[in-house]
């Protein structure tokens, strides 16, 4: 992986290209490439650099001319970041270029075979098997050339395939990983994310797994790998091109944090029923009788998703009485978990296409699940493959590192908490306060981020710290686990979280003045507990900084958010924290937006 850009028209293509792996370097990569023809060439001309878009653009001759071709930023998983193992990679009589996204599993086998054969490889990727299995293949067509070659692979791939033979057509393919066509007026372009798209068209059709397009300047068809048409009517995508760009602040982490009143404010727009005391979420497909004979709700999410779940599933079993947890769907799916009719699965991804979550969904489906999606993006695999969901509406997330998509992603679960607990016993006055709560959460979020300067001026301090502790208890702990993520992601700092509630069986040994704790402490019915974890940790002459609804004496500082619902209270804590790494990150000079060795939508596992 991370990103494709293909183009076939009238224009002249590299500009358009490189334009489109710059709209895509948010995902994070280690190198990019490209490749260009014209329609009356006889050959395909390839440059490739390790390093940014930039560093590529800078070795594209003036005479880098061609009205269709392929180009790729590239995340490593098969041999270190270099020229060579940049994409596009092309056969060896120069007439195939594939770029790929995914990891072909038995790569190695058919790297052997194809050596034994007489081939000589030049990269050390797994993708390159691919160029040379389509360049030998003694089919006609090329998209039975393709199709030739991906019989025999293994495992995951969203590739575009240029042929020197057939210069009038781009054929592409999917199976695991992000293909998305965007339909012009006599162009057509292809994509592994709509963020390369937007700037020139918003009709756009998303290829399912199994599934291959060959696309034409002025046509496109799809089909199944096994040579059937399929129907696919393009969609018209709500987001615009100007919904990717900085706004005016410094980097994109900066301006996704506020935005998050405004994204609150959108996933709550027209779905809470006052009259009730409940929401609208017709997208669920799930009647009233449904959701009372479910029995226990299973989440299942990655990383920053896998700890919106956390939140969620406390809520789920505070508002609704339904016991619910959340797993790490990457753990979930190789376990042979028991899959029980009665129980809710809930899939939460913000890009809708994480390849374990993804998995995860498609075997519950094979064994007759019930499975709702909780993503942002519409029509992504996720959303197309669940019985249902809904969408969190948090608007492009371009930074690596979520924010926005994470609060919004916990206010979805509010809403789907609420939803179920109306409908089971959870009373009209209780109903009636979380949606009091629902909507007073925007104002709170903008009252949060006022305090951004004195945040600041925690970051620079904390960020001498080699390492972070973070705690908290039972509401708090899924923040902390958040906070201590962001942490680690922007600023490479080393951070964990614990529950506060473990202190003492164990993490004790390690407080020291230099090892800072952070510490979430919500005015609920467990604020004494918290207060005498803090009691702990100063006894042992540890440095404390709490977020907490009030000053807490114990701490050495105090981050002071407002109080909402105890049930509402995690989805602001987290606010500030997201604050806190962000300038922690900016103090140590960062590459805030694309943190080392981290991709934006991880399709491989």
């Amino acid at each position: 992986m991370c990103g494709i850009v293909g183009y076939i028209g009238r224009r002249d293509v590299a500009p358009l290209l490189l334009e489109g792996l710059q709209r895509l370097e948010y995902r994070g990569y280690d190198s990019a490439g490209i490749v260009v023809t014209t329609p009356k060439s006889t050959g395909l001309k390839m440059v490739k650099a390790k390093g940014r878009v930039r560093d590529l653009e800078a070795k594209v001759p003036a005479r880098f001319k061609g009205t269709t071709g392929i180009a790729h930023t590239r995340w490593a998983t098969h041999g270190a970041p270099s020229d060579v193992n940049a994409h596009p990679h092309m056969s060896a009589d120069s007439k195939v270029a594939v770029v790929h996204n995914g990891i072909i599993d038995n790569a190695s086998d058919l790297r052997k075979k194809l050596e034994a054969d007489g081939v000589e490889f030049l990269s050390e990727t797994d993708t390159e098997v691919l160029t040379h299995l389509i360049a030998r293949s003694q089919a006609e067509k090329l998209e039975d050339k393709v199709r030739d070659a991906l019989r025999v692979i293994e495992g995951t791939y969203g590739i575009a395939v240029l042929h020197a033979d057939f210069t009038d057509r781009i054929v592409v393919a999917r199976n695991g990983s992000p293909v998305v066509l965007g339909i012009g007026e006599k162009e057509m372009f292809v994509a592994s994310d709509i963020a390369a798209l937007v700037t020139h068209t918003r009709q756009i059709v998303t290829l399912d797994d199994g599934e291959m397009a060959t696309l034409k300047a002025d046509d496109f068809r799809t089909y199944t790998t096994e040579g059937t048409r399929t129907t696919s009517e393009p969609t018209t995508v709500e987001w615009e091109a100007a919904s990717y760009d900085m706004g005016g602040h410094d980097t994109y982490m900066h301006k996704e944090i506020h935005e998050q009143a405004e994204a609150v404010d959108r996933v709550l727009r027209g779905r809470i029923d006052d009259r009730f005391s409940t929401v609208h979420l017709g997208g669920l497909n799930l009647d009233a009788r449904e959701a009372r004979q479910i029995r226990r709700v299973k989440i299942l999410g990655c990383g920053t998703s896998y700890h919106a779940g956390m939140i969620g599933a406390q809520m789920i079993e505070e508002l609704a009485r339904i016991p619910a947890d959340a797993e790490p769907a990457s753990e979930f799916r190789y376990r042979n978990a028991v899959v029980d009719p009665d129980t809710l699965y809930v899939a939460v991804s913000q890009s809708g296409e994480t390849y374990d979550v993804l998995a995860a969904v498609q075997e519950l489906k094979r064994k007759g699940a019930r499975v709702l999606g909780v993503v942002n993006v519409v029509g992504s695999a996720i959303a197309r493959e669940a019985d249902g969901g809904m969408y969190v509406h948090a608007g492009p997330e371009v930074c690596v590192v979520s924010t926005k998509c994470f609060t919004n992603t916990t206010v979805a679960f509010a809403l789907l908490a609420l939803h179920l607990g109306r409908t089971r016993d959870l009373s009209v006055r209780d109903g009636k306060r979380i949606i009091e709560g629902l909507r007073r959460l925007p104002a709170q979020i903008s009252e949060i981020l006022e305090q951004e300067d004195e945040i600041k001026k925690l970051a620079e301090e904390y960020a001498e710290a080699r390492s972070m502790l973070f705690i908290g208890r039972v509401r708090g702990y899924p923040v902390a686990r958040e906070a201590s993520l962001k942490l680690k992601e922007v600023s490479y700092i080393h951070a964990e979280a614990y529950p506060a509630s473990e202190l003492k069986h164990g993490p004790l040994a390690l407080i020291e003045p230099a090892l800072p704790t952070v510490a979430i402490v919500p005015d609920d019915d467990l604020l004494e507990k918290n207060r005498a974890a803090l009691e702990e940790i100063k006894a042992r002459s540890g440095r404390i900084l709490a977020v907490a609804h009030q000053e807490q004496e114990k701490a050495d500082q105090t981050i002071v958010v407002p109080k909402n619902e105890d049930e509402l209270d995690p989805i602001l804590m987290g606010i500030p924290l997201q604050l806190l790494a962000y300038h922690t990150a900016l103090a140590l000079g960062r590459d805030i937006d694309k943190p080392r060795n981290l991709a934006k939508s991880v399709t491989v596992e």
